[in-house]
């Protein structure tokens, strides 16, 4: 399918960031944590599909990458407002996305471009996973405040739209030989052991900084009932990322375009806005 870009601007309540979802504090940080990974993490998506387009032939594919990379540049460009919101709140934002810039410049220096490459539809897969269930399942964001809600539907919803473009990338200049789906399958492997390292690292630092929680222990089990209970948000994922694994896997092969039409529940403050700066 063809994504859509989209130049929303999302206004947050400053007040709130430390505690807008609906089930507390320790949940909001959680989400607050993956934020942070955004704004590099993006930038290095597109660098690494950017790396390879001069070996796409396909001139539908081509225009695809061409979308892709302006979602991910709004993507970034609103998770870099969220996050200068958690480092305002006096919570250490802006060393966490140090550390994350750190990381992904390692992996551009120490690894051949098919590697970073790997890496990207690593995680485009795991955002595609969190995309498929915020959208999926309304429970995961209910009761959060409606502008922060409003921004994590967005995101889904895009990263839904082009969650099989890098990986068409991938598949045209890398092939389904062996040999890809060995550099695809441990580019996953190594990527998945960083990524949920750095961001249960990353959610505890933003938790254990905000001296407004005093609930720690309820707190914490609110999260790990949020994350790891019998609707789960990483326990229902278990499966789709497990499908990566597959030798004929494709993002695609699992159909997800019905979810698209909440597009519509974005809040009219969030489309105005964004009808407005596209005249």
């Amino acid at each position: 399918m063809l994504p859509t870009r989209r130049d929303f601007r999302f206004h947050l309540p400053p007040s709130r960031v430390r505690n807008w979802h609906g089930r507390g504090a320790h949940v909001s940080h959680f989400f607050n944590a993956l934020s942070i990974f955004f704004p590099v993490g993006e930038r290095y998506f597109i660098a690494s599909v950017r790396a390879h387009r001069n070996r796409v032939t396909d001139a539908g594919l081509n225009d695809e990458v061409g979308i892709f990379i302006g979602q991910e540049a709004m993507h970034g460009r609103e998770h870099e407002s969220y996050n200068r919101l958690i480092a305002q709140a006096g919570l250490p934002a802006d060393k966490l996305e140090r550390c994350v810039a750190k990381v992904l410049s390692l992996t551009q220096q120490a690894t051949p471009p098919a590697w970073q490459l790997s890496s990207t539809i690593a995680l485009e897969h795991f955002t595609a996973i969190l995309a498929d269930r915020l959208l999926r399942d309304d429970e995961l964001l209910q009761g959060s405040v409606e502008e922060f809600r409003n921004l994590w539907l967005w995101h889904s919803i895009e990263e839904t739209e082009h969650k099989g473009v890098a990986y068409d990338v991938w598949q045209q200049v890398m092939g389904r030989g062996a040999a890809a789906y060995a550099v695809r399958t441990g580019g996953m492997l190594v990527t998945a052991a960083a990524f949920v390292t750095l961001v249960t690292a990353f959610s505890a630092v933003l938790i254990e900084n905000d001296p407004h929680l005093r609930d720690q222990r309820g707190g914490y089990r609110e999260l790990l009932q949020f994350l790891l209970g019998r609707k789960g948000l990483v326990r229902a994922s278990l499966p789709a990322w497990l499908a990566y694994f597959r030798p004929s896997f494709h993002p695609w092969q699992h159909d997800n375009r019905a979810l698209l039409r909440k597009i519509k529940r974005i809040g009219p403050q969030a489309r105005t806005t964004a009808m407005a700066q596209a005249a």
